[in-house]
């Protein structure tokens, strides 16, 4: 016999909205986990203090990816995107670039950039899918295990 299940199953919301103080502190679990160096409290309080584009994206109540993108001028350089480990490979990290660069297109910018690790596939496969084109490199960018690591500079026309 089947059992019928009388109530519709409702999948959690998914929304992208602006990052508020209340939410450091779990935007910091997320980064702590995923980078060997880290960003700080305090720079992810800067971005909020001076306006960057700073956004999160929640399946329910569960703060799953952030992302920060400073404009100016008629240029926007995406500073910071991570998604939850586990929740990565589900199109959350796009909707969350595409609602910054959204937002970088209706502040005037034309332009976006980028610096990502060369070792980051997928990172750069999520910035090809969305017409990012690598444009340099920039030596010894990153901080490493041993020394420095080169980034991928890339670009996208909006």
């Amino acid at each position: 016999m089947v059992a019928v299940v009388s109530e519709a199953f409702e999948a959690p919301e998914v929304r992208t909205r602006a990052m508020r103080d209340a939410d450091i502190a779990a935007v910091l679990a997320i980064e702590n986990r995923a980078y060997p160096f880290p960003w700080t409290e305090g720079i992810f309080r800067d971005c909020l203090r001076v306006g960057y584009a700073c956004c999160v994206l929640e399946i329910g109540y569960v703060l799953v990816a952030y992302g920060v993108l400073a404009s100016g001028m008629d240029e926007a350089h995406l500073l910071n995107l991570c998604v939850r480990e586990e929740f990565r490979s589900r199109g959350l990290g796009r909707r969350l670039l595409e609602h910054l660069l959204d937002l970088s297109q209706q502040s005037g910018a034309r332009t976006a950039y980028l610096e990502v690790r060369p070792a980051n596939t997928g990172a750069i496969r999520l910035y090809q899918g969305l017409g990012f084109v690598q444009i340099g490199v920039r030596r010894g960018y990153y901080q490493a295990d041993v020394g420095r690591e080169d980034a991928l500079v890339m670009r996208k026309d909006l």
